[in-house]
Parts: C-alpha cells; sequence; structure tokens
C-alpha cells in the first residue's frame, strides 16, 4: 500500500507543478488553488509513505515521478522542446527509479 501512496503522491507532484505553471506566479485564482490542494495531497500521501518506506527511496521515487512527470506533461501539453539529451535525461530518471525499487 506504500508503494501505491507513493506512485499517487508522485502524480499529485506533477498535477502542482503544472497548476503552478499555468497560474503566471500565483496571480490566477484557480490555478493557484489547485496547486495548494495538490501540494498538500502530494506531502500527506509522501508522509503517509515514509511510515513503511525509507526515506531515501521514498523521496527519490517521489521527486522522481514528479520530474519525469513534468518532463511528459511539459512536451505534451506545453509544446516543450522534445531533444534527445532532454529523452535521454528521463530515460535515466526512471532508470533509477526502477533500481531504488528493485534495491528495496
Amino acid at each position: 500500500m506504500a508503494w501505491i501512496s507513493l506512485f499517487i503522491a508522485g502524480l499529485f507532484e506533477v498535477v502542482w507543478a503544472f497548476s503552478m505553471k499555468q497560474s503566471a506566479g500565483f496571480t490566477k485564482l484557480g490555478p493557484t488553488v489547485v496547486t495548494i490542494v495538490a501540494m498538500i495531497v502530494s506531502f500527506v500521501l509522501l508522509a503517509w509513505s515514509m511510515r513503511t518506506l525509507p526515506l531515501g527511496t521514498a523521496y527519490t521515487v517521489w521527486t522522481g515521478i514528479g520530474a519525469v512527470g513534468a518532463f511528459v506533461v511539459g512536451a505534451a501539453m506545453l509544446g516543450e522542446p522534445l531533444t534527445p539529451m532532454r529523452v535521454a535525461a528521463a530515460v535515466l530518471i526512471v532508470s533509477g527509479l526502477v533500481l531504488m525499487k528493485l534495491s528495496s
């Protein structure tokens, strides 16, 4: 259950990163509210998963899901570039996440 909670926490990290971008520096109310709510949910789920999982594993997986998720959302929804080096970096992050999961 801790892994499921951690995965969902990572997805909420992607939501708050995207909505923060959409908030235009917290000048738009709707995206600002979504950012704050998604942050709280993400942190609560991360904290809950840390009751069972090691700190290093939980935090690394959480940030990795957020980083790769934000990269994918940025490319898919915001038209950010998909250069070979950026894709390679995302692949390396995912590889690290798989290794962290396998080592726990």
